[in-house]
């Protein structure tokens, strides 16, 4: 699946380990603010095509979770998951024909992160509803 950030500047394959099965966002203080649905892939499953000398790096807290964005315009494109650091979480909105509004979205409980507590906790679900005279 091809992807990318919103200037172009970044280019990617990826190949997603259970296709939107893995969607979820998470209520950490950082995914909270960043607001994006994020679905699995291994870290060998990301090809860069053009752009990863122009990817700058993230890091806070445990250091663990490595979050990746375009330095030209900014986009999070994906991160190495502190809950499996052999995943990458990838942005879904970044892939081509895909889309973050899913009719719902399990959110991850990272206030209280799996690593902390043992295993990971749901903190609830996100809903989308189209209106009517959407296309």
């Amino acid at each position: 699946m091809r992807g990318s950030c919103h200037c172009g500047a970044v280019v990617f394959d990826v190949a997603l380990t259970d296709g939107l099965a893995t969607a979820r966002r998470c209520d950490c203080s950082f995914c909270a603010m960043r607001g994006a649905v994020a679905a699995s892939a291994n870290l060998g499953d990301i090809t860069f095509l053009r752009g990863e000398d122009n990817i700058t790096r993230y890091t806070f807290n445990t250091g663990t979770a490595q979050h990746f964005f375009c330095a030209t315009c900014g986009i999070y494109t994906h991160h190495q998951r502190r809950s499996n650091p052999h995943e990458y979480g990838v942005n879904l909105a970044c892939l081509e024909g895909q889309t973050p509004f899913l009719p719902t979205v399990d959110v991850m409980d990272g206030k209280n992160h799996p690593k902390d507590t043992g295993g990971p906790r749901s903190a609830g679900t996100l809903r989308f509803t189209p209106t009517e005279d959407a296309p």
